[in-house]
């Protein structure tokens, strides 16, 4: 079966730098360190969300893309880099109605620094507003030149391809990227969302690529690592035997090619051929690094192979 060509015009590079430990995990000053080593290293896309992180005490939302807004002004680099976020989870701006898509992407764009987003999400889906309506909004702001491509984040398949068929029925911008959880331990959308996408010529920005740390290979059945509470989402993969043999199989293939095992699980989710690149954070310029690795590497047919059949869905 032959898939549609990808309509995106989006270069999004090896993997794409998650910007939602900025201001939360990451400070201002550590921020600029990390998306230097970034672009430095070969990257060329960031993708935050007006609501990162709002969930900080203390903070409002937006503080992700201020902090990527002053450091693109400082830098004088915005060609250099796409940029992309999202609309509807912040409090303050919630849904999509296109009033608030309107008044979400001006904010946006000023906590930004910028004139254009390269790329803009609807976070969820929005049951409560007809698809023709805030479809026809996210195309203003395209027609407009405030908005490059548009993407769904966490759209069922059936609205996804519901949204395709308005858009070419309306004469209205696509969707052409779309983002959600997957990775090695979460590979539920590779049933019916992943095919939808190819059918539609839809590209997947996977994110929780490395499951809240789990598939770094740092937390291990004899507990080590196991104490902070940030461990124990991570930790919970141990409780499925299948993802503790995935760690020795991860194991094998990083010692083969002398890499970490970060790099062999994004390695292995920018090779499925649905994704355009994996979404996935650090905190730190040497996480950043470690990050890029996967840049570097190309697993052969019997790596993912061995690395799918291990976690492959029941079906």
């Amino acid at each position: 079966m032959t898939h549609p060509t990808p309509r995106t015009r989006l270069d999004f590079g090896p993997v794409v730098l998650g910007g939602n430990v900025f201001g939360w995990t990451t400070d201002r000053d550590e921020g600029f360190r990390v998306l230097d080593a970034f672009v430095d290293g070969g990257g060329r896309s960031i993708d935050t969300a007006d609501v990162y992180p709002a969930w900080v005490p203390g903070n409002s939302g937006g503080e992700s893309e201020a902090i990527i807004g002053e450091w693109l002004a400082s830098r004088g680099n915005r060609d250099r880099v796409e940029i992309a976020t999202k609309v509807y989870s912040l409090a303050t701006r919630p849904g999509l109605s296109p009033a608030n898509i309107r008044a979400a992407v001006e904010d946006s764009l000023r906590r930004l620094q910028t004139d254009h987003l390269d790329l803009y999400y609807a976070h969820r889906d929005d049951a409560d507003v007809p698809q023709e309506e805030y479809l026809a909004a996210f195309d203003a702001l395209v027609r407009e030149g405030k908005v490059r491509e548009l993407g769904a984040s966490n759209f069922s398949a059936d609205r996804l391809a519901s949204a395709a068929a308005i858009a070419d029925a309306e004469g209205l911008t696509p969707f052409t990227v779309a983002q959600d959880r997957w990775s090695l331990v979460e590979r539920g959308i590779e049933d019916e969302l992943v095919p939808t996408l190819r059918e539609l010529g839809v590209v997947e920005a996977p994110y929780h690529s490395l499951a809240a740390g789990f598939l770094t290979g740092k937390y291990r059945p004899d507990g080590s690592d196991l104490a902070s509470p940030r461990a124990k989402t991570a930790a919970s993969y141990l409780d499925d035997p299948r993802n503790v043999e995935l760690l020795t199989v991860l194991d094998d293939v990083a010692a083969s090619h002398a890499t970490s095992v970060v790099a062999v699980a994004l390695a292995w989710l920018r090779q499925q051929d649905a994704v355009a690149a994996p979404i996935a954070s650090g905190r730190t310029v040497e996480q950043v690094q470690t990050l890029l690795e996967s840049a570097r590497l190309e697993l052969d047919a019997d790596e993912l192979a061995r690395l799918s059949k291990v976690t492959a869905p029941r079906g």
